[in-house]
């Protein structure tokens, strides 16, 4: 008798809202149908830090019990949670980074470079790694509330996050099949409203103005505070996608990070 055994390929998932966000369950639910999943996730939400590493203090790991699947919470960054697992986690690297689900979509020039959940997808690629990261778009006056339940979400938006969820299991097994530039990091953002049959389009940045992210509370300190974004999208953007309704993909090549084009050379200002 001949057995035939499968080996699902390993992934690494991650988040920045924090290991206990519903959205994150959700996706790991969905992403260990296809793949051998283990979590590193920040103890707390890690939000708006970007790629930042925590270079002056210690970085403490404890396993996390809740996921059907090995599970690490660490009182880091993002970009801690990667670069730890990947280097003291897996024996040889994953197949994939996985960061997401978002609370919130990442859209616009801005907020990408700010993204905790895009700084562990580029900490990954940074590590020739395949990874993708994700985020759910909700309206401005439902994300706090839903951002201070830890993601828990019912009914439409239930059913959108799943789907959401299914899609990016779908969109990872497609990307460890095929990816030939790990130096590629994907950005997917889905609508409110998302469905297993809701068009994908290739999407850039929307460039948009954000100004202050702090109030003044006394003569001397401040406090963030989202500011009122009123923008006018570009058809071709990531904002404009959502808000057709379809899933925007965002490709960011960091190959091509510090390239010197012909255009610099003719335009670039030197010291010599």
């Amino acid at each position: 008798m001949v057995f035939i055994v499968l080996f699902m390929k390993k992934i690494l998932v991650t988040n920045d809202d924090g290991i206990d966000s519903f959205f994150l369950k959700t996706l790991v639910e969905a992403l260990r149908e296809k793949f051998d999943v283990t979590v590193a996730a920040p103890l707390t939400e890690q939000s708006w830090i970007g790629r930042a590493i925590s270079r002056d203090r210690v970085v403490h790991m404890a396993e996390y019990e809740g996921y059907d699947c090995p599970a690490y919470a660490l009182d880091g960054t993002p970009a801690d949670c990667v670069n730890i697992a990947l280097a003291h986690l897996f024996e040889e690297r994953p197949a994939a980074v996985v960061s997401g689900i978002n609370i919130g979509s990442n859209t616009g020039r801005p907020i990408i470079l700010s993204s905790g959940t895009l700084g562990a997808a580029i900490e990954g690629a940074a590590w020739n790694v395949p990874s993708i990261a994700c985020s759910h778009f909700l309206e401005v006056e439902e994300y706090v509330g839903i951002r201070d339940k830890h993601g828990v979400v019912e009914g439409e938006l239930l059913l959108s996050l799943q789907n959401a969820a299914k899609r990016m299991a779908m969109f990872t097994e497609e990307m460890v099949s095929c990816w030939d530039n790990p130096h590629v990091v994907q950005n997917i953002n889905f609508p409110k409203a998302t469905r297993m049959d809701t068009p994908v389009e290739f999407t850039v940045p929307e460039t948009l103005f954000v100004g202050s992210l702090f109030k003044r509370e006394t003569h001397s300190s401040f406090r963030f505070a989202y500011p009122n974004w009123k923008f006018d999208v570009t058809e071709e953007t990531d904002l404009a996608c959502i808000e057709r309704g379809h899933i925007s993909n965002t490709h960011f090549d960091f190959s091509e990070f510090g390239a010197i084009r012909e255009q610099c050379r003719k335009t670039a200002v030197r010291c010599e």
